[in-house]
This record gives structure tokens, sequence and C-alpha cells, in this order.
């Protein structure tokens, strides 16, 4: 007798498409997981979420979920998602992206939907490196570490990318870790509940080219890394967080506030035109 294993969230995974592209051990698919788990649990609508992505491991997210989205060029996913929250302001959109794509040739992007507080929610996967394209350092490279540009160190520090989007004016901020994924769903679903914009760092494990590269032979060995540096820190300011590869990683909700989203400031500009009172 032939036995069908369903997985419990196959409602929202194109199962044509597997198995994915990701090697084994990496940990989007941890990510991906909590996701589907808060889109789950608070009974959203598939159908009611778009998903954005730009260029990069991470944004191959979308080609494997039953929602309506686009795979963008590298670096342009957020002000995409952006045009199509303007288009249809009922819609929940989520960005996805790797820390090169996010922070680096989409950093300007990212700094700006901050200070407009655009309602989207992004979720950046930082592995540390450019996965895809072959181990270049990117801006969130620990300096500590080494890639396949950079084998004597970066030559700079990297980006604390939590700080920029709280500095900017991002209204919800949060770090997590593929080691805690229990609590990256809970943050996930504050996110997609925020109205304004919210931003989720995942710190995550790209074994094959980060990991071999910096001396960790399995998968394992490199989340018992992530596991171990990343403390979860609660109550604390984003600028009391640190980032640093030997000491300390800091996890945790650092932003949660409400201010007028980028769509109610148009509004009121619009009336202004109109000549109507607030």
């Amino acid at each position: 007798m032939e036995i069908t294993v369903q997985h419990p969230l196959e409602r929202y995974i194109r199962s044509e498409k597997m198995p994915t592209t990701w090697c084994p051990g990496c940990g989007i698919g941890t990510v991906v997981q909590s996701f589907l788990k808060a889109i789950d649990e608070l009974g959203l609508d598939p159908k009611d979420l778009v998903m954005i992505s730009g260029i990069g491991c991470t944004g191959r997210v979308p080609h494997y979920l039953k929602f309506d989205g686009a795979h963008v060029l590298h670096g342009r996913a957020i002000p995409v998602a952006l045009g199509v929250k303007l288009a249809n302001p009922k819609l929940k959109v989520v960005v996805w992206g790797g820390d090169g794509d996010i922070a680096s040739i989409g950093g300007n992007h990212l700094i700006h939907a901050a200070r407009r507080n655009a309602d989207l929610t992004v979720i950046m996967i930082n592995n540390f490196i450019y996965g895809l394209t072959g181990g270049q350092v990117a801006p969130t490279t620990p300096k500590e570490t080494v890639t396949y540009t950079s084998p004597y160190n970066p030559d700079s520090k990297p980006f604390d990318v939590i700080k920029l989007v709280a500095a900017a004016g991002a209204t919800y901020v949060a770090r997590w870790s593929t080691a805690y994924p229990v609590l990256l769903k809970e943050s996930i679903k504050k996110a997609l509940n925020h109205r304004g914009f919210s931003f989720i760092e995942v710190i995550s494990q790209c074994p094959e080219i980060f990991g071999r590269i910096n001396g960790f032979k399995e998968p394992y060995d490199l989340y018992l890394k992530i596991k171990k540096v990343g403390q979860i820190r609660r109550g604390i300011s984003p600028f009391e967080a640190k980032y640093d590869w030997n000491e300390e990683i800091s996890l945790g909700e650092f932003v949660n506030r409400e201010e007028p989203t980028y769509l109610e400031q148009l509004e009121e500009i619009k009336k202004k035109a109109r000549g109507e009172k607030a």
C-alpha cells in the first residue's frame, strides 16, 4: 500500500516546484515555515497577500508559495511592493530579500520606505554573504569572517541593519534567527498586523558558501554558532543592540509604535489639494 505524506502547510505551497534550489542546511526554509505558520494562525486569505522579491537565494521564496507575487530586479523589490500597495491598499504586501539585495543595492529604497512609514512588511534574511552570486562580501559580513572577495577579512565594518532602519523611521523593527522559529513566527504575526513599515531581520545559516570558507564543515556547526551568538534581549532599544560575530548578535523586538502611515499621509495631502478640512 502506498502511503502519501502531505506537508501540514501544503495548501500554501507550490508542490510542483519542489524540490527547492536551496542547499541542504540552508536556513531559508525555516524562515518560510515560520511565515506560513503565521499566515495560518492569523487566518489570512492568501488572495489578500502579495509577495515581492529581488535577486538572490531569498528572492526565490515567492516561486514556491501559492500567493500572487513578482520576482523583480536586484534591489528593487521595495519600490515595486510600494507600487502594489498604492494600487490596492487592502492588500498585505510582503518583501522578501537577502542582506545583499535589501541592504546593499536596495539600501536606498530601504531607508526611504522606513522614512515614509510605508505600509509594507520586509523580511530580510541575513546570511552574511552574497550566496547565489558566488560568495562576495556583503554589507552585513562580520569583520572577523572571510568571503571569496575578502579573503583577508572585509575592509570595513558591517551595517547593523536594525539600527539603520530604526534611525530612518521604521515603526516595527525586530531581529531573530533560525534558532528561534516560534519567536520568529510570533514576530511575523505582529509585523503583518502592524500599520506602517515593519522590518524583520533573520540571522540565517548559509552552509555552502559562508560556512565552508569560514571553517564550518557541516551545516549544523554553523547553526550552533548562530544559536550561541544570538542572544535574546528584551526591553532594549535598537541602538543598544549588538552585532558582533564573536560576542553577541542581539535578538528581539526593538521598535513597535504607531505613527501615520505613508498612505494616510498621502490622503491628507489629497484633502488639502481638494480644499477639504482635515
